[in-house]
């Protein structure tokens, strides 16, 4: 399942110790977009919370896995993200190169090398 929206909020980074060792999670909100938005706690586990590096505003494009557990008769339900591409504009941002668009512009007077090719 895919999901687009924006990151609106991210909770409190979760840690601990399991049986196959230390393991940590994120959860974040996304808001999707449309006439009637929701909002959705996804969560990021282990590596892919570092990967991510989400901050509030990010619009992103989220791939997840729903998963529901049965504990003492009630069931909880999870919703894991294990692919997340960032869009817009957030994703320029660790990109050094400038826009097209930005080179300078010369006018024909002004003075260059005069190349033959």
């Amino acid at each position: 399942m895919e999901i687009k929206g924006k990151v609106v909020q991210l909770l409190q980074m979760q840690t601990g110790q399991g049986k196959k060792g230390p393991w940590k999670k994120q959860e974040f909100i996304i808001e999707t977009q449309g006439q009637y938005p929701k909002k959705i706690c996804l969560s990021a586990w282990g590596d892919k919370v570092d990967q991510y590096n989400l901050s509030i505003g990010d619009e992103v494009s989220v791939s997840v896995d729903l998963e529901s557990r049965e504990y003492n008769g009630r069931w909880y339900t999870e919703a894991r993200a294990w692919k997340l591409e960032k869009s817009g504009g957030s994703s320029r941002a660790n990109n050094n190169t400038p826009p097209v668009g930005d080179e300078p512009f010369y006018a024909d007077n002004s003075p260059s090398d005069d190349l033959p090719f």
